[in-house]
């Protein structure tokens, strides 16, 4: 093992990366607090272009940790029209599977080489909104916080749409319309739930959800031209399993990822009738992910054309982003403990020491709250989420 390697494996420099996120991202979340006492009530398109900066300053330091850190690669599948209109250029729905830790990283991947991490937003529980620096941002970013109640969720679902939707620029709502990720325990749920009911047993995907997609669609429509529907892949077989620990680790993950535009105005108007169609949709997506599992590829036997593979490199800002951040809390934080320590005061050198260690077990409790193993106790209640839907 080389010295560069033994390092990226020290809880030591695990640290430096969690205060390196956690400062920032407290001087960030300062920042957008002041611009939205002052700035948005004036001028909210200003507000909301400078939101993109602040959350793309926040969000590129995940990514710094995949790409230049672990040397981690997304492979996107897309049909080349698709591709000129997804970079960066309409709004969109998009729609994932939820199966890994970092799906949701290997999405920010590839939204940053489209110019559009700092404006990705999703539904997310509304007990996120409470957590300090990701949480906070994505509150003044304003994230699509959901309470997992149908009567509330529906008003603040329209509400929150229009907000997302009048960004000035392109912006990216991310749906995982399974509602937690996959697990085997919760996959024998929902092939209970589907075999009791008729409905297509699926293997790779927990039966959706549907009444998230189908409130969403009356103010979706005008505003938003484009579902994308986003199939992730990790190879069962690989070397290194895709989880924060073997990106912190400095280990590098492989990921596939089938992309495909769908105009919204396919979608039917009609609330069952939309509903049967995200069915349909998983069920597609089932065929997919099964055929990259079989197979190696997405499309030999899903019924799907085969469309290029297109290879992203890695940009130097979140490099750049990240060094700066670094350099600055480190020295802040190395600063004020020698100068507590020269200077005896005590009481201030044990409020430093303190504060380092809730950053260590944040970052610990972070990294045990995205494992499977961790997950929501969805498996054991699927049947009464499911039929809320």
């Amino acid at each position: 093992m080389s010295s560069l390697a033994a390092l990226k494996k020290l809880r030591l420099t695990h640290l430096c990366i969690a205060i390196t996120f956690f400062i920032s991202g407290l001087v960030i979340n300062l920042v957008q607090l002041i611009l939205h006492l002052t700035l948005k009530p004036f001028n909210v398109v200003l507000f909301r272009r400078i939101m993109y900066y602040l959350c793309y300053s926040l969000n590129s330091q995940l990514l710094f940790v995949a790409e230049w850190y672990s040397n981690s690669k997304i492979h996107v599948y897309m049909d080349p029209d698709d591709l000129k209109n997804f970079s960066g250029k309409e709004h969109c729905l998009l729609i994932m599977n939820h199966a890994y830790e970092i799906d949701w990283l290997a999405g920010w991947m590839f939204t940053e080489k489209n110019g559009v991490l700092g404006n990705c937003k999703a539904y997310a529980k509304k007990a996120i909104s409470y957590v300090p620096a990701i949480g906070w941002a994505w509150y003044f970013a304003e994230f699509v916080f959901l309470e997992r109640s149908y009567d509330k969720d529906k008003e603040i679902i329209a509400r929150q749409l229009k907000e997302v939707f009048a960004y000035p620029d392109p912006t990216w709502l991310l749906l995982n319309a399974e509602g937690t990720r996959f697990t085997p325990k919760k996959h024998e749920a929902s092939v209970k739930f589907a075999q009791e009911r008729g409905m297509t047993v699926l293997k790779h995907h927990l039966i959706p959800r549907t009444k998230g997609f189908t409130a969403s669609l009356p103010t979706l429509r005008g505003r938003c031209p484009a579902i994308y529907d986003v199939s992730l892949a990790f190879k069962k077989d690989a070397k290194n399993p895709p989880t924060i620990s073997t990106i912190l680790n400095g280990l590098p993950v492989e990921g596939f990822m089938f992309i495909r535009r769908i105009p919204l105005e396919v979608v039917p108007e009609d609330e069952t009738a939309a509903a049967e169609w995200l069915q349909n949709l998983f069920r597609e997506k089932d065929r997919i992910i099964d055929s990259f599992h079989t197979t190696g590829s997405f499309f030999e036997t899903s019924g799907f054309k085969e469309v290029p593979v297109n290879h992203f490199k890695y940009r130097p800002y979140n490099l750049i982003n990240f060094a700066l951040w670094a350099v600055f809390t480190i020295s802040l934080i190395l600063y004020y403990l020698v100068s507590s320590f020269l200077s005896q005061n005590w009481i201030g050198l044990s409020v430093a020491i303190g504060i380092l260690l809730a950053i260590y077990i944040m970052m610990v409790k972070s990294i045990n709250m995205s494992k499977i193993s961790k997950a929501s106790s969805y498996g054991s209640e699927t049947q009464n989420h499911i039929k809320s839907n």
